[in-house]
């Protein structure tokens, strides 16, 4: 089975994020739940391009209904949008993400899974 690469799990909330993502960094995340066994499972991946910390506030905004998130920080925009592509492909059957992610404005990167 594929693995996200983002860490362990941990409740999404307000005080969780701040506590844990102190940084003002690109990063890529996960939203999901946890099922009888205590596994993750992913059901919406995303990244942020500067702020992980801020974007993962949005989401929270959003209040899409998942209790738990996984993160990691990336080393650049361009490796967080490489890491959520590879993310959608790798678990896309089981996601709630709508569309394939986005290059960020300005760039003509190319996802290496289906160089959309």
């Amino acid at each position: 089975m594929a693995n996200l690469g983002l860490g362990n799990k941990h409740r999404f909330d307000s005080d969780t994020i701040d506590e844990l993502i102190t940084r003002k960094s690109p990063g890529n995340y996960a939203l999901g739940y946890v099922d009888k066994e205590g596994d993750f499972i992913p059901k919406y991946v995303g990244r942020a391009d500067n702020n992980l910390n801020r974007r993962l506030h949005e989401q929270l905004e959003i209040d899409m209904g998942y209790p738990y998130f996984k993160w990691k920080y990336a080393s650049s925009p361009k490796a967080a949008f490489l890491k959520e592509c590879e993310n959608f492909h790798d678990f896309e059957d089981q996601l709630d993400n709508e569309i394939h992610p986005a290059r960020p404005d300005g760039t003509n990167w190319k996802c290496p899974y289906c160089d959309d």
